[in-house]
């Protein structure tokens, strides 16, 4: 574990300090050694499974890729998974240089289409794009090749109460793809998307989760709640939200909280029956202040050995450092979801 623990200390040393260099000096990703890990430091995780491999992708220079055939031994790919970022993304988000939040991938009608955040810290000037690919194997040198599919939404400084970041995509029982999105400002928001991933309508967008309540009892800041994630189970909709802060290592408070709809577009009702439009949202997992100081930014999926929730959780044995966790979901008999 030790050995582990500094490999990929060094490795993160390595990314910061090729980011800060001038574009001419920088040694390509590719010489960058891949390594193993047991516990591997991601954040903001998705994951997909195709053909025996299961892909762990997460924020980064370019996004974070990983590999494993159990999801207990990871391999790590020094190649970024956006070799080429898109011009598009630095003309509409101009502090954008290159750290890509929050990706997301899903299957649809034969293709993968990974979507991720353009943005800079604590602003709503953002972009969410979106990419395609026929495999993701990254052996299949004559199929493997991301295609750029343009911008899906962008949020403007003084436009817009809220943030395209943190994108989700959700099929419904239609065959219809819909996006959740949101951080902060005014919630989280819902949008329908054609079949090439695309809005819709941009007029007809709905905000489906927010903690700015009229119950005076709620506090949250500035409306403490991103990283929504909707996942369909026996007749459901349950949408997955982070609630309070991440990325204050040690000091970070994140918890994941849900609540549940029949329909795509809700509402979302928590366990004690709240609305979470109005605040609510039943806390599922947080910090036990001993392994975690706090957990979230969570993707929940069904593999063959169960239905898990993967998220990042803050070390306090490792000061903070963001780890992977995944927690096997038990669902009672009225069909809410459990962690174990």
């Amino acid at each position: 574990m030790k050995t582990t623990l500094i490999s990929l200390l060094l490795f993160t040393f390595g990314i910061s300090s090729w980011a800060q260099q001038p574009q001419q000096h920088r040694r390509p990703f590719g010489m960058m050694q891949s390594f193993e890990t047991d516990s591997p430091m991601v954040h903001d995780p998705v994951m997909a499974y195709d053909n025996g491999t299961y892909y762990l992708y997460s924020t980064g220079m370019g996004l974070q890729v990983m590999t494993s055939k159990d999801r207990k031994k990871w391999t790590f790919h020094p190649q970024p998974l956006i070799k080429n970022i898109p011009e598009w993304t630095h003309e509409i988000v101009p502090e954008f240089r290159g750290h890509v939040w929050a990706p997301d991938i899903i299957k649809y009608h034969g293709k993968w289409w990974l979507t991720y955040a353009c943005s800079s810290f604590g602003k709503n000037t953002s972009a969410i794009g979106v990419m395609s690919n026929t495999t993701l194997d990254l052996t299949d040198s004559l199929n493997y090749q991301w295609k750029d599919e343009g911008m899906v939404i962008r949020s403007e400084a003084g436009k817009n109460n809220w943030n395209a970041i943190d994108p989700n995509i959700i099929i419904d029982e239609n065959d219809t793809p819909w996006m959740n999105f949101g951080s902060f400002w005014g919630g989280m928001q819902l949008v329908k998307l054609d079949t090439a991933m695309h809005v819709t309508n941009p007029i007809d967008i709905r905000t489906i989760a927010s903690r700015r309540s009229s119950d005076p009892s709620v506090k949250a800041g500035s409306n403490a709640i991103e990283a929504p994630f909707i996942f369909r189970h026996a007749g459901y909709y349950y949408l997955f939200v982070s609630f309070d802060y991440c990325c204050r290592g040690a000091k970070s408070d994140y918890k994941v909280a849900v609540g549940r709809s029949k329909s795509v577009t809700g509402p979302y009702i928590d366990r004690k029956g709240k609305a979470m439009t109005e605040g609510g949202g039943t806390i599922i997992l947080q910090g036990d202040g001993k392994q975690w100081a706090g957990a979230g930014h969570c993707g929940v999926y069904h593999f063959n050995d169960g239905d898990f929730l993967i998220c990042h959780g803050y070390s306090i044995p490792q000061d903070g450092m963001s780890i992977l966790i995944q927690k096997k979901i038990n669902w009672t008999k009225d069909k809410w979801p459990e962690l174990e």
